[in-house]
């Protein structure tokens, strides 16, 4: 009867992991094992009590009859649990905890998968997968990439191995999958790699790797954005904060009303309102400008620039032309194209000077200039050394020192007046390049064709002015 309860006993138990197991000799007093068998079936342990009074010690029959009774037939510790029994016979104590059976535990296999490079993981936050834009109001940062930079790496796959429980079951090897990316746009995926396939920002939905190459950032650039440099197309939906540039390795697009501090585009600059400058920086632009209007800015462009309204006091260059159509006025500041303006009026009696200057070079010019500046310093500096070397009382070596000095000056003096020569054939680019206005050319305008400048005393009206070479000056005719 003791017997069938402490049975009853164990099935209870046995329905709660870990599994825990009394099995008693023919009378209570007898020496009993407490087996105790994980929930994974893998291990075994086993509490050894010592028999009371006249109770019959562990004996090994009891032992192998213990462990058929619970199917324990793989991984089984007999020298542990024969010295436990030994232990607990001879000395009468209790030992307890000792691992009496261990299972295999089965190794996972891992499939290949691609891992994202370390230096990519700021960009693992998902962003719908056709989109173009970014809306930075929850999106602080984003990640630009280099042709053929790795974006991800191939891990190896690593082989499963089978498991077996302490009763002999053998348990499957499991599949432990990683994230694994793959190839999206603008992606080539190599044995080894996913590589970005061109310049742009990454784009990362659902573990597809893209790249896009155009940036368009949606709300303002600011702290929230931080400078925006990127080597494709920009599209700015909303302003830039006074301080923040705009660097980009192709166009950039606006859709309204540009406040420029320090802007660069390789290519184009299409503004739907104006342009507004901010500060002493230039506005650098690689192609076409596009834009309502330019108010107060310095922008320099190798293409030609298309202004619908007016420039108001800015300071203007091109390589190309500047055209303001039939209504578009040029009111105050510098204007310096190769090919020519055209306008609806230029100047203004009331208000600063405005100043035009065609068939010029202005890069040329620019070089001319600091070349000239070099040239006056180095000038001014032997002109010193000259005078320094006439005094009488001069050191011998002071004067072989300073000797040596205008020599080099000299020949740094010889350098730059070689340039200059080299340049100024170049400065005068074209010398058919004409300012027609359409309406007025107030009085108090400068213009100036190829460095013959003619200053306008008396409005002009629908005249196109351009220069005589033959008289060494400008004139004008009328536009019908």
């Amino acid at each position: 009867m003791e017997q069938e309860k402490d049975t009853n006993k164990t099935e209870e138990k046995s329905q709660v992991a870990p599994q825990q197991t009394t099995i008693t000799g023919q009378h209570e007093n007898d020496g009993k094992i407490i087996v105790t068998i994980d929930e994974s079936n893998l291990s075994a342990r086993a509490d050894f009590y010592p028999p009371l009074g006249q109770g019959k010690p562990l004996s090994p029959d009891y032992i192998a009859s213990m462990l058929t009774t619970l199917q324990i037939t793989y991984g089984v510790d007999w020298n542990a649990i024969q010295e436990a029994a030994l232990e607990c016979n001879l000395n009468h104590r209790v030992i307890k905890d000792v691992l009496i059976a261990k299972g295999d535990s089965p190794t996972a296999e891992i499939p290949e998968y691609f891992e994202l490079e370390e230096t990519l993981q700021s960009a693992k936050k998902t962003i719908e997968k056709d989109a173009q834009r970014i809306d930075y109001r929850s999106i602080a940062s984003y990640i630009v990439v280099k042709k053929n930079q790795k974006l991800a790496h191939r891990k190896e796959p690593v082989p499963g191995m089978e498991g077996k429980t302490i009763q002999g079951v053998v348990i499957p090897a499991p599949v432990q999958r990683h994230e694994t990316y793959t190839a999206g746009k603008n992606t080539v995926k190599t044995e080894d790699a996913i590589l970005a396939a061109c310049d742009g920002r990454l784009i990362i939905n659902d573990h597809e790797l893209m790249v896009d190459e155009i940036l368009e950032v949606k709300g303002s650039v600011g702290y929230g954005t931080g400078h925006i440099i990127f080597p494709g197309d920009v599209i700015l939906d909303g302003n830039v904060a006074d301080g923040f540039k705009v660097y980009s390795g192709a166009s950039i697009i606006a859709k309204q009303t540009f406040d420029a501090t320090d802007v660069i585009a390789k290519k184009d600059l299409i503004v739907a309102g104006g342009i507004i400058g901010r500060g002493q920086n230039t506005i650098k632009v690689g192609g076409t400008v596009k834009a309502k209007f330019i108010q107060n800015c310095r922008l320099a462009s190798r293409g030609p620039i298309q202004v619908s309204s007016a420039i108001v006091n800015s300071t203007i260059y091109t390589l190309d032309s500047l055209d303001l159509g039939d209504k578009g006025r040029i009111i105050g500041g510098e204007i310096f194209t190769i090919h020519g303006v055209r306008a609806a009026s230029i100047g203004s009696e009331t208000g600063k000077t405005t100043r035009i200057h065609c068939g010029v070079d202005f890069t040329v010019q620019q070089e001319l200039d600091k070349l000239n500046e070099q040239f006056r310093i180095l000038s001014q500096k032997r002109e010193k050394i000259q005078q320094l070397l006439q005094n009488p009382a001069l050191d011998a070596n002071k004067k072989t020192s300073l000797e040596q000095f205008k020599k080099q000056v000299d020949e740094q003096l010889l350098v730059i007046s070689n340039k200059l020569t080299e340049l100024l054939p170049k400065l005068n680019a074209d010398e058919n390049a004409s300012v027609s206005c359409l309406g007025e050319i107030a009085k108090g305008t400068l213009i100036e064709i190829c460095h013959v400048a003619l200053y306008i005393d008396k409005p002009l009206r629908k005249v196109q002015v351009h220069l005589d070479k033959a008289q060494g000056k400008l004139v004008w005719e009328a536009i019908k």
